[in-house]
């Protein structure tokens, strides 16, 4: 950058939201920009680790006891697991809008805060990767970036299957039952937040959302193999990155057992606060004579590795998946993404929010097999794991779109476009600043 411009990014309090800032605000830092995280205090010390800048915050109370990383979230998701058995419909009530009155509860407690936080910093620009918005973003009276690194179902479309239903993209018959129960649902709680933001300087929220699009500029995470085609397009403001893979911190020497197929076992930071569901995933493929690399989280002291396993709490997950051969996961945005990024098949055993998404989208376009999580038997796994292995085909067509993907780095181009905004370059024309005609950003429907 000719002039060091101050580049804010406020990530929810997640590892994959935050991940996937780091990866682009990477790019930033390189090229001379000053990069400040906004993160909640259980954050605090792991983007600083990393180089950036951090400005503290909460979205709810202190509690009594010390917080790890993002653990109000593992405490929640950990607490209403058993919502994950139920079918997408049922969790709306039990799952997908508790977790809106959560989120909504703490872009109300967090608003003064972010105020005075931007207000001492004076951004150039700030990028949110939140699924909730917060008038505090939007009335700063700077340029500000959405980006939506969930499954872009969250970004609505007709002709589409609802967001988080995990429903086909060819079969529209229960579409209709699932987004008049969504709507049922959250109606009162989206009105009562919009007025909200109104109150606090934000213009109302888009009927049915609860964050806005930005005018200035808006990204989304999604290869643009597996993206959908869309009967109403996206505006001009909103740019794909087809992934955004972060520049892994240390090369991984956990793969050790050449000779052997290798396995990637995650189900996410929150997903693996299911100590059952992670055990015996871990027992089903203990029984096989393939090498397995276990995500354990936080809960690692809880589970017991078979004898062709190695793991540990945390992995470097971007420095791992060169290296194995296929991906078990739970169908976070961020591991659908890297593991098309460098080609591998995946089978998805999706728990909840756009998970279920994911894995059938996966399914759909043969990139992945989807299980059902909790009902699946053992012998199903291992058979989706090996015929994805011996699968010529698939792993023919994941390594061209492994190719394509890593030709143009999401990450860079995101740092282009924000670098643009920050310095007053319009951005939404549909090109970034920095590149030629021959790397436009692609149209939104694939």
């Amino acid at each position: 950058m000719s002039a060091r411009r101050t580049v804010v990014f406020f990530p929810e309090g997640a590892f994959g939201p935050t991940n996937n800032c780091v990866g682009i605000g990477q790019v930033l830092k390189a090229r001379g920009a000053r990069v400040v995280f906004v993160v909640e205090e259980s954050f605090a010390g792991t983007l600083e680790a990393q180089g950036f800048e951090e400005a503290l915050m909460r979205l709810k109370p202190v509690p009594e006891v010390e917080e790890a990383p993002g653990q109000f979230w593992k405490d929640f998701v950990r607490e209403t697991a058993p919502e994950f058995r139920k079918p997408t419909l049922e969790q709306l009530e039990g799952f997908v809008l508790p977790v809106w009155q959560e989120l909504v509860a703490g872009a109300r407690y967090v608003d003064k805060r972010l105020r005075e936080i931007f207000t001492e910093l004076r951004p150039d620009v700030i990028v949110e990767d939140n699924v909730v918005g917060f008038p505090a973003v939007v009335a700063a009276g700077v340029p500000w970036v959405r980006i939506v690194s969930c499954n872009p179902l969250e970004l609505k479309d007709p002709t589409l299957p609802p967001t988080f239903s995990g429903y086909p993209s060819a079969d529209p018959a229960r579409w209709h039952e699932f987004r008049t129960r969504y709507r049922e649902l959250h109606e009162p709680l989206q009105h009562k937040f919009s007025d909200f933001g109104v109150d606090r300087g934000a213009p109302p929220l888009p009927e049915g959302e609860f964050i806005h699009e930005s005018p200035f500029l808006n990204l989304y995470l999604y290869p643009p193999d597996a993206d959908y085609a869309r009967s109403r397009p996206l505006g001009p403001a909103w740019h794909r990155l087809g992934s955004c893979v972060r520049r892994p911190d240390l090369a991984s020497d956990i793969v050790s057992d050449a000779g052997r197929a290798v396995l990637y076992l995650s189900l996410g930071s929150l997903g693996s606060a299911d100590v059952g569901l992670m055990q015996t995933l871990i027992d089903t493929l203990a029984a096989t004579d393939l090498q397995v690399i276990v995500s354990m989280g936080p809960q690692h002291e809880e589970l017991e590795l078979g004898p062709n396993m190695t793991g540990e709490e945390f992995l470097p997950q971007p420095a791992l998946l060169p290296h194995v051969d296929l991906v078990i996961t739970h169908g976070g945005n961020n591991t659908i993404t890297e593991s098309l990024h460098f080609g591998k098949p995946m089978v998805v055993l999706p728990l909840f929010w756009d998970q279920h998404d994911n894995a059938q989208r996966m399914h759909e376009l043969g990139f992945g097999r989807r299980l059902d999580t909790y009902g699946h038997e053992p012998e199903a796994l291992i058979e989706a794991v090996e015929s994805s292995l011996a699968d010529q085909q698939l792993k023919d067509r994941l390594s061209d779109v492994s190719q394509r993907l890593q030709a143009e780095p999401g990450r860079v181009k995101a740092a282009d476009l924000i670098e643009g905004l920050a310095a007053g370059n319009p951005v939404s024309a549909g090109r970034s600043p920095r590149r030629s005609a021959r790397t436009r950003a692609p149209r939104a429907a694939s």
